[in-house]
């Protein structure tokens, strides 16, 4: 049995993803756990939970004290929130405090789930990769800043602190038990359930979640400290995902393309109906900012390095369908 590790975010869709690959190869887990989670994503699991909170530097500290590794999973992964502070705190301030009392405990591993949220944009077809320059002036939204703000953290506690992190970066993971769901996630759900007629002309890279929890795998015991990999699959134009979600369910594919600026006033209204309800809208004018450039992404680093592989995105495409449906409370 191998040494324990502390995993945080195995209640989410990633989390829960690549806890199951950990234990699959060996490792003993702790898991990191809100009270009064939904912890439906970890059935059939053999591990330990320890309560605590990313927004509790004392609980993080008692969590990690006793692992030989850490997995940072955990975030709040929302494209709109009432207060962006919130945010920060978690996704920024409560990154730092683990990562801190990883080195304290004396981990002697750690990966860091960033996101390519944090990453530069080509601004063409062409993928960008883990050197793509950012232009931090640009960056839309706050859950992309928080995700830049984070990685850029974990760096300067590599360099300045010794932190022995290795950062990944995953793409748009989609496939089983996104309970939630993710942007993502609702976005296939919404597709597969034929209540998406039009859509907008942008791109993102698909990958299984699975491969993504791999690539975790892959990047706690091969990966370079200091180093970030990004773990992709198939870069898809948003009407070619949306055909093959149509397809995949049995529905006929949007067929409608809509400018992105007609899009702008309906962003308003969404985001003023959400600041009254507190219930997130469905599209906001940072999902308008982001669908200006292509979100396409090259793996070849992590291909390189680390052995990582992806499967076609249909396959996950079709898990995730098939999941969706199984359990329809969350579509």
């Amino acid at each position: 049995m191998a040494d324990l590790t502390l995993l945080t975010g195995a209640t989410g869709f990633v989390g829960s993803a690549v806890a199951r690959t950990l234990a699959a190869r060996g490792h003993r887990l702790r898991l990191l756990v809100r009270r009064g989670s939904n912890r439906g994503n970890l059935a059939g699991l053999d591990a330990e939970l320890a309560e605590g909170d990313l927004n509790d530097p004392a609980s993080l500290a008692a969590a990690v004290q006793g692992c030989r590794h850490l997995v940072h999973v955990a975030a709040d992964y929302r494209i709109w929130v009432p207060d962006p502070e919130t945010m920060l705190r978690a996704n920024v301030a409560g990154t730092v405090a683990l990562m801190r009392a990883a080195i304290a405990a004396g981990v002697e591993r750690a990966v860091y789930c960033s996101s390519v949220a944090a990453l530069g944009l080509t601004g063409t077809d062409e993928p960008a990769d883990e050197t793509t320059p950012v232009n931090v002036a640009a960056i839309a939204g706050i859950y992309k800043r928080s995700k830049y703000e984070a990685e850029s953290a974990v760096r300067r506690l590599v360099h300045e602190e010794g932190l022995p992190a290795v950062i990944v970066n995953p793409a748009a993971p989609i496939g089983p038990r996104d309970i939630k769901p993710t942007p993502t996630g609702r976005m296939i759900a919404d597709a597969a359930a034929g209540r998406m007629p039009a859509y907008i002309d942008t791109g993102l890279c698909v990958v299984h979640v699975d491969d993504v929890a791999e690539g975790h795998a892959l990047a706690l015991e091969r990966g370079r400290i200091g180093e970030s990999y990004i773990m992709g699959g198939e870069n898809l134009g948003l009407g070619a995902l949306l055909a093959l979600v149509a397809e995949v369910a049995g529905r006929s594919p949007p067929r409608i393309r809509l400018p992105i600026p007609a899009l702008w006033p309906v962003a308003l209204a969404c985001e003023g109906l959400a600041h009254l309800t507190g219930i997130e809208p469905l599209v906001t004018r940072d999902h308008l900012r982001m669908a200006r450039k292509k979100m396409f992404f090259s793996s070849a680093k992590a291909i390189a390095e680390l052995g990582f592989h992806a499967r076609p995105a249909r396959a996950a495409v079709e898990d995730a369908v098939a999941w969706f449906r199984a359990n329809r409370s969350a579509a």
